[in-house]
């Protein structure tokens, strides 16, 4: 069983930054993910790095989200810049052994995290 725990959330200012770090209990999961949900919408998928260091991002947070993970530290973190009140949800670590390019999009992930709440003010 992998425990997820995050961290780094909280209450910013549209145009500002934040990151999120998510520990590992176990971090030999080639795959970890960042989802969110908005209140009333359904989660959905933020972006995921590969063992291998290769990424994926939602189209809604390109050129704005980084993803990154340190393999020495068994973390992974997710670098927000230009936040926008879209960008208000609860944010998911997920992790998961493989997945094809098309699959790391899915929810289809083995092991989550408690969340962490990130509020932009517009």
């Amino acid at each position: 069983q992998v425990q997820l725990v995050e961290s780094g959330g909280g209450l910013v200012q549209a145009g500002g930054s934040l990151r999120l770090s998510c520990a590992a209990s176990d971090f030999r999961s080639s795959v970890m993910g960042w989802f969110r949900q908005a209140p009333g919408k359904e989660r959905e998928f933020v972006a995921a790095i590969k063992w291998s260091s290769s990424t994926y991002y939602a189209d809604s947070v390109k050129g704005r989200f980084t993803i990154s993970r340190d393999n020495g530290k068994n973390t992974v973190y997710l670098q927000m810049n230009s936040l926008k009140s879209e960008d208000t949800a609860v944010y998911y670590c997920a992790a998961r052994q493989y997945c094809s390019a098309n699959e790391c999009y899915t929810p289809r992930y083995d092991y989550w995290g408690q969340g962490t709440q990130v509020t932009v003010s517009s």
